[in-house]
């Protein structure tokens, strides 16, 4: 691994015993929940060290990266001062002279963060570990907000939304940066990646630039380049060889499994895994993060801003090219100042690393100001054209006839809708959708795309051909119900129309691949009058849909009206998120630090038929010692019938934590639920 060297040098002195003083350090730099038992510190702030002397009075050396150098900033020298100065490598003596000296050391707020060893006097060694310092405004990732820093550095629980854009679904992921063997793990991610075996000192001074240590994370995430990457994605029905992303419930076991079978990928991750294990990574080496979701996320593949679509007399796409619409898609915003960038860009940044499109060559996405997206800036670095399409494309239907000819299809779905992250101190939804784009249809809009080099889309909506379709649900649309759901067409022109319905259902994967039909009807003859509308309901049925849901819960909904005399065509679409029974969950006992407690689960089976191999998970920050704790029921749970368990775990630490639950079973797939519990001291 990658050591910095440092030495401080005075006059000789002849030390006895020396404290590093961890407990104290480590709370001071907001580190201690790593543990005390070696020292953890953050750059551009203080540390003490206490010396106990034999005799005489001292001198001193400091050095990282495997050949330490001063060029590559992995080597300090520093003599002693009067006075700590906290702009550069600095020490001083804090004590009044005496057999026992009080040392402080100040590190660079810019040095490179990693393994250090401090040498003393040329003789007495120790190492501690340098991370990021949000709190300290000399450092490029400072934060001033306690309450933010609480949320986005400390925190090591959450939540990241799911469901669709009418219907965001919490999930709580239990981030664990402060996990033991975390912090050690995300080093390692740093010092697999390509660039550190190519040129490992050049690798370490890079260290000290956030930008550099945010790409080299969004490469490094995902293993799409062969290069020892943390996860591989699938988005496939079956996930052979590995575990459904579904499954996970945190990032504490993805990374524990990675390090502990020599930097194999772990199989398998979607956009949420790949997103929530860059943030523990991110917040476990200090960088501020949070996981952020697009709704109707675009994947614009030939970079022309432009998602298209064809369709045929049936409703159904055709698979002619790459670029998706995702129902959601999650990544990552770190916040830090970008020096070089022109001014007005420092903040959150977007990266992103799930693999998706290579960027230099390599499967890594950003860091790009989310300013420059909301500007169109697509020049400012890294990756903004791609982001900027996730969030801005335009989406243009076009309806193949079966003799041949084409038409576009006026249809209102809009990329980019309700950008979400969870607030901070609390679980509710923010919506940041304002910071990526501004008001749909505002002047500011308009500028922003033509500045993006890009047909205004404005210009592009076509007049009303006088049609329109919508679709409507019912209410409690629960799995293991039959339920109706509902196109309205209307006629807002002057004379008669005769129309052609064809109103689709089917399953859906969150990224859009679309599986089996769930109900179908094609009527020939809808007749509308001037000015009138009709309600025409689709059933969907349990004993239909049951085999063809996807992992995802979701039910794309697809109406398409073509006039039958001027074929011209209008479409709507809707995805539905069934919802799953509830978790209840109850804490048995009083919740203390040390004390053992029990959860009670229960689950009612909302299904026409029985659940087989059912059991309970529950993993939580500080709750269940870092990994999982799991509760298999023996029988099947009837229609109607409750599984029920209790499971015993032992906090370690007091403060508001999140117990993560999960119940797998044959027909329900992963059900996931969570409670807030307040642990006592």
């Amino acid at each position: 691994s990658c050591k910095d060297h440092l030495s401080c040098s005075h006059s000789a002195l002849d030390i006895g015993t020396w404290d590093l003083a961890c407990q104290f350090n480590n709370t001071d730099h907001h580190t201690e929940l790593n543990g005390t038992d070696r020292l953890i510190v953050r750059r551009g702030q203080a540390f003490t060290i206490n010396l106990y002397l034999n005799s005489g009075s001292y001198h001193s050396d400091g050095l990282t990266g495997p050949q330490p150098e001063e060029q590559y900033g992995t080597r300090a020298v520093f003599g002693l001062s009067n006075e700590i100065n906290d702009t550069c490598w600095s020490a001083a003596v804090s004590s009044p002279p005496g057999d026992t000296v009080c040392l402080s050391v100040c590190t660079a707020p810019d040095a490179p963060i990693g393994r250090y060893v401090l040498t003393l006097d040329e003789r007495i060694q120790f190492d501690f570990i340098l991370l990021f310092n949000p709190w300290c405004p000399r450092d490029v990732v400072y934060m001033d907000s306690e309450e933010k820093l609480a949320e986005y550095v400390l925190a090591q629980d959450g939540i990241i939304f799911r469901g669709d854009a009418e219907y965001p679904v919490p999930l709580a992921w239990y981030f664990g940066q402060f996990e033991e063997g975390i912090l050690d793990t995300c080093f390692r991610i740093l010092d697999m990646n390509p660039k550190h075996r190519r040129n490992p000192g050049k690798d370490c001074s890079g260290r000290r630039n956030v930008i550099y240590v945010t790409r080299v994370l969004s490469a490094m995430i995902n293993s799409n380049d062969r290069d020892y990457g943390v996860l591989e994605g699938c988005w496939k029905d079956t996930f052979d060889g590995g575990v459904s992303p579904m499954s996970w419930r945190g990032s504490v076991q993805i990374l524990r499994t990675w390090n502990s079978t020599s930097c194999l990928p772990v199989r398998y991750g979607q956009c949420w895994v790949f997103a929530a294990v860059g943030c523990t990574v991110s917040r476990a080496l200090g960088i501020p993060c949070r996981v952020v979701t697009n709704y109707y996320s675009a994947h614009d593949t030939n970079s022309n801003l432009v998602i298209e679509r064809y369709l045929n007399e049936k409703g159904e796409i055709e698979s002619s090219t790459r670029d998706m619409i995702w129902n959601y898609h999650c990544w990552v915003e770190s916040w830090m100042t970008r020096p070089d960038l022109p001014p007005g860009f420092d903040g959150w940044q977007a990266s992103d690393p799930t693999p998706q499109e290579k960027s230099e060559g390599v499967f890594c996405c950003g860091p790009v100001p989310v300013r420059a997206i909301k500007e169109g800036e697509l020049t400012l670095k890294y990756d903004a054209p791609f982001v900027f399409a996730e969030v801005n494309a335009d989406l243009v239907y076009t309806l193949k006839y079966n003799d041949g000819s084409t038409r576009k299809i006026v249809n209102d779905q809009k990329v980019g809708q309700k950008i979400s992250t969870k607030s901070v101190g609390r679980d509710a939804r923010e919506d940041i959708t304002h910071l990526y784009k501004y008001p749909e249809g505002s002047a500011e809009e308009r500028q922003v795309f033509e500045k993006a080099n890009h047909q205004n889309k404005l210009l592009q909506q076509k007049g009303n051909p006088g049609l329109h379709i919508t679709i409507k649900l019912s209410m409690g649309i629960r799995k293991g119900c039959d339920f109706d759901v509902f196109a309205i067409v209307s006629n807002n022109t002057e004379e008669n129309k005769k129309c052609r319905l064809v109103f689709a259902s089917r399953a859906v994967s969150y990224n859009g691949i679309v599986g089996r039909e769930c109900g179908f009807k094609d009527l020939l003859n809808v007749e509308l009058a001037p000015g009138g509308e009709r309600k025409v309901p689709l059933r969907l049925n349990y004993s239909k849909y049951c085999n063809n849901l996807m992992e995802d819960n979701l039910i794309r909904l697809g109406a398409l009206l073509i006039d039958s005399s001027t074929k011209e065509a209008v479409m709507a679409m809707r995805d539905i998120v069934l919802d799953d029974p509830e978790i209840k969950i109850r804490i048995l006992g009083e919740p203390k630090e040390k004390r053992k407690l029990a959860a009670e689960l229960t689950l009612q089976n909302p299904l026409p038929e029985p659940l087989q191999g059912c059991c309970f998970t529950i993993e939580g920050a500080n709750l269940t010692g870092g990994s999982s704790i799991t509760e298999k029921l023996e029988s099947p749970i009837e229609p109607g019938q409750e599984a029920k368990v209790k499971i015993y775990f032992t906090p370690t630490q007091s403060g508001l934590r999140k117990l993560v639950v999960d119940f797998d079973s044959d027909k329900l797939g992963h059900v996931r639920g969570y409670k807030n519990v307040i642990i006592g001291k």
